[in-house]
């Protein structure tokens, strides 16, 4: 009797060292799953500026809701981009520019449908400011956007022109980073735009969704994200980045 109790108690130990190996496998697979950014991966921080913050003049709903989301995961990124609304006072995007318009009004200039937006982010004002809780030290380069006056830009990459480069791809090249993650304000503008152009310049590319947040003018976010999704725009959380 008590040897057939050994035995049971040697399986039993035997079944729980088992236990303990199989799910010491599954950790390492869930760790594995995590992606780990490398010295050919950036953070790209989108347009986290006082304009898009709660009581901006241009605020993104939540928009101060990413700034301790990228924080944490730019701990975890060697290479660090931010981006920066930089208008003319009398911007050609600015409803204010154009007589009897008004904000998110759409009109035809010679590069496409521009959505008028209020005025914002106007060069050396405390809206066009990056957000003071943004703390990023390591952040190696600022990218300013916008600043001719006669075309808008919403992507790192192109102004909405589709012509105008800012000189981002050329950086990464010789910086030979070829993945990017891309955060910020907002979703379905300046995010989506920079995502699709980072993916048209053969990069690889995630949009970190709880470390964005949209305007979502007509359905706009869902449309981003589909048009994200088809250029194969991958589309993550911020928990997925070890």
């Amino acid at each position: 009797m008590i040897h057939l109790q050994r035995r049971e108690m040697m399986f039993g130990l035997a079944g729980v060292t088992l236990a303990h190996s199989m799910l010491g496998r599954v950790g390492m697979a869930m760790a594995a799953d995590k992606i780990k950014p490398g010295p050919s991966s950036a953070l790209i921080v989108v347009d986290v500026q006082n304009c898009f913050l709660p009581g901006g003049s241009l605020a993104v709903k939540d928009g101060d809701q990413v700034i301790p989301v990228i924080n944490r995961i730019a701990k975890s990124f060697e290479n660090v981009v931010m981006t920066q609304d930089w208008h003319t006072a009398d911007h050609i995007s600015f409803a204010s520019s154009h007589e009897g318009k008004k904000p998110f009004e759409v009109i035809k200039l010679p590069y496409g449908n521009q959505v008028l937006w209020p005025d914002h982010c106007v060069q050396g004002t405390d809206g066009a400011s990056i957000a003071k809780d943004i703390n990023i030290p390591h952040a190696q380069l600022i990218i300013r956007k916008g600043f001719h006056n006669d075309v808008d830009s919403y992507s790192a990459f192109l102004e909405a022109d589709k012509e105008t480069r800012t000189g981002l791809a050329s950086y990464l090249k010789e910086r030979k980073i070829d993945t990017v993650f891309v955060t910020g304000l907002a979703t379905d503008f300046c995010v989506a735009w920079t995502a699709m152009d980072a993916r048209n310049a053969g990069l690889n590319v995630y949009v970190v969704e709880d470390a964005c947040r949209g305007i979502d003018i007509n359905g706009s976010i869902a449309k981003a994200w589909e048009d994200m999704t088809k250029l194969g725009v991958k589309r993550i959380q911020s928990s997925d980045i070890a």
